[in-house]
C-alpha cells in the first residue's frame, strides 16, 4: 500500500514476472524530447499525467531485490500509484498465444519482461496519437512538444527539468488560432483534437469497455479513426489485438520480418490471422527485433506550418 512519506506518497510493488521497465515503458514515451515521458542518468523512469484526482508525477525504479520502488507527488499521486502494476504489464495476459513464424518466436524467448502497459486513461495518449495522423514522426513530436510546454501545468514534484503535464482538454479548448499554427497542427488534426476535448469525459470509458468495444467508442468521434483508436488501445488498456492498420511503416516492417517482403494492410492483416486475438503482441515482437521499413525513395520532407 502506498505511504506518505517526506516529499510525497510512495509505495513498492512486486512483479509475479520478469519485467523490462524500458521494453514496457517504452511505446509511452515520444521521442527523446518528451516533456511527458522521462529517463534520467540514473536509469528512473518519469511520467507526467492527467488523473481523475488531478495532475500527478510518478517516478519509477528497479531495486537490486526485484522490486519496483515508485514515488509520485501532486494531487494524482494516489490514483498513479494505484497504476503501477497495470502501468507494468500486470493486466497482460498472453494465455494462448503461440508464435507461427521464427522471428516472434525467437524474440519472445531472448525477451519475457517485454509486456504491454495500460495506462488506465484515455485522454493523455489520445492527443499524441491525434498529432501523428498522416504527418511525420518528427512533425508530430514538434507539435506534442510544444503543447505540452505551452498549455501543460509544470510537473508536480522533483521530476527532471522541463517536464510537463499533458494539456488538458480545457486548455486545448482554449488554444488560440495562432497557437496552433505556431505548433504545427494543420486543419484536420485540430479539428480532431477539438472534438475529442469536447466529449473526453465521454471517452474515458473506453478504457473500461475495452476490446473491440472500447475503440468503437473513441472512433464515434470525428477524425478518428481505425489507426488512431488501436494507437489509444494499445497503450491505455493494453489491447493485444489492436493492430495500427493504416500505418505508413508497419505493414512493410511486419512483411519483412514474418515472410520476407513488403506487405500493404490487407497482406498484413492476412498474415497476422493466426495470431487473433493477439495480434498486435505479434507486432510488438517484431518491433522489437528491430525490423525497419525499406526506403525505396528520397525521405518524406517535414511540413513546417508555422512560416505559412
Amino acid at each position: 500500500m502506498p505511504v506518505t512519506t517526506a516529499t510525497g506518497r510512495q509505495r513498492t510493488w512486486r512483479p509475479a514476472f520478469p519485467l523490462d521497465l524500458g521494453a514496457v515503458l517504452g511505446p509511452l514515451r515520444r521521442g527523446r524530447g518528451d516533456p511527458a515521458h522521462q529517463v534520467d542518468a540514473a536509469g528512473v523512469w518519469w511520467l507526467a499525467a492527467n488523473t481523475p484526482a488531478g495532475p500527478g508525477s510518478l517516478a519509477l525504479r528497479r531495486r537490486g531485490d526485484g522490486e519496483v520502488l515508485a514515488d509520485a507527488w501532486g494531487p494524482g499521486a494516489e490514483w498513479l500509484l494505484s497504476g503501477v502494476p497495470a502501468l507494468l504489464g500486470a493486466r497482460d495476459d498472453d494465455t494462448g498465444f503461440a508464435a507461427h513464424h521464427p522471428v516472434v518466436a525467437d524474440v519472445r524467448r531472448r525477451n519475457p519482461g517485454l509486456r504491454l502497459s495500460a495506462t488506465r486513461r484515455v485522454w493523455d495518449v489520445l492527443v499524441p496519437a491525434i498529432l501523428e495522423q498522416k504527418v511525420t514522426g518528427y512533425e508530430a513530436r514538434r507539435s506534442w512538444r510544444e503543447l505540452c510546454r505551452w498549455f501543460g501545468e509544470p510537473a508536480p514534484g522533483p521530476a527532471p527539468r522541463g517536464m510537463r503535464v499533458p494539456p488538458t482538454p480545457q486548455a486545448l479548448l482554449a488554444v488560440p488560432d495562432w497557437d496552433w499554427h505556431r505548433a504545427g497542427v494543420d486543419g484536420a488534426r485540430r479539428r480532431a483534437l477539438l472534438a475529442a476535448a469536447r466529449v473526453a469525459h465521454r471517452l474515458e470509458r473506453a478504457a473500461e469497455l475495452r476490446g473491440t468495444a472500447g475503440r468503437d467508442l473513441l472512433r464515434r468521434v470525428p477524425g478518428i479513426g481505425v489507426w488512431t483508436a488501436a494507437e489509444v488501445a494499445q497503450r491505455a488498456w493494453a489491447d493485444p489485438d489492436a493492430v495500427s492498420f493504416g500505418d505508413f511503416h508497419i505493414p512493410s516492417v511486419v512483411g519483412m520480418a514474418l515472410v520476407g517482403r513488403p506487405l500493404d494492410d490487407e497482406g498484413m492483416r492476412r498474415v497476422l490471422a493466426p495470431y487473433a486475438p493477439q495480434r498486435q503482441r505479434a507486432v510488438r515482437y517484431v518491433e522489437v527485433a528491430g525490423f525497419r521499413r525499406p526506403r525505396f525513395g528520397p525521405r518524406y520532407s517535414p511540413r513546417d506550418y508555422r512560416g505559412i
